[in-house]
């Protein structure tokens, strides 16, 4: 169920958190699906002690419902949550990369993740590296500390978005449109294309998902 990390966390719990996540985030586990401490300790070889304050920490970011009665679950996405998250990202992020435009950013790490494609696994990771690359070099580090605190339940909207219906042939495309743009030094053209990308996608995926998950 656990994809090997690429490089070898700073401990025992970084281990068993990013192994959840990229779980979570790859459609592994489930939207709703119980997180039942045992067995992820058996999985992932490790005593339960890590996976709790793993489940705690995915909590805190969004990813992860905690219950008293029912225990820890795959937060599951609804029409409200995705909106929220997305209207966020629209207020903040173009701004945050039209920023890093006129800072003249490198955005070579935007240009590796597009070409990192595969499966629905690797093609959630490489959104999220593609996004973050674009608004890092903005020169504000709240606004990235802000961006950052969303990326987790930005990409878990996403997923739900792809399970209904793929787009990212699509994506990739206006992905490409906007990092043109952001390469040819064009903010305010950057800004205004990154803007319709996300609007587009949160009206496909309210519309598509249901209005509460109980």
């Amino acid at each position: 169920m656990y994809d090997r990390l690429a490089a070898p966390p700073a401990s025992r719990t970084d281990f068993v958190l990013e192994s959840i996540k990229e779980a979570i985030l790859n459609g592994k586990l489930k939207p709703g699906q119980a997180l039942v401490e045992t067995d992820l300790a058996a999985a992932l070889e490790v005593s339960k002690t890590p996976v709790r304050e793993a489940l705690k920490t995915l909590a805190g970011s969004g990813l992860v419902l905690m219950s008293p009665y029912k225990g820890a679950s795959v937060r599951a996405v609804d029409a409200a949550m995705a909106a929220s998250v997305y209207d966020v990202r629209m207020l903040v992020e173009p701004e945050a990369l039209r920023r890093a435009v006129l800072r003249k950013a490198d955005f070579g790490e935007a240009g590796q993740a597009l070409e990192d494609v595969g499966d629905l696994a690797r093609r959630s990771l490489a959104n999220r590296r593609f996004y973050r690359a674009l608004y890092a070099g903005c020169g504000n580090p709240l606004l990235v500390e802000i961006l950052d605190g969303l990326r987790d339940q930005a990409a878990l909207v996403t997923v739900a978005g792809w399970g209904i219906c793929p787009t990212w042939d699509d994506e990739a495309a206006e992905h490409r449109a906007i990092l043109a743009a952001a390469v040819e030094g064009r903010a305010d053209l950057a800004f205004e294309l990154l803007r319709g990308h996300i609007r587009t996608f949160a009206d496909r995926v309210t519309r598509e998902l249901p209005d509460v998950v109980r």
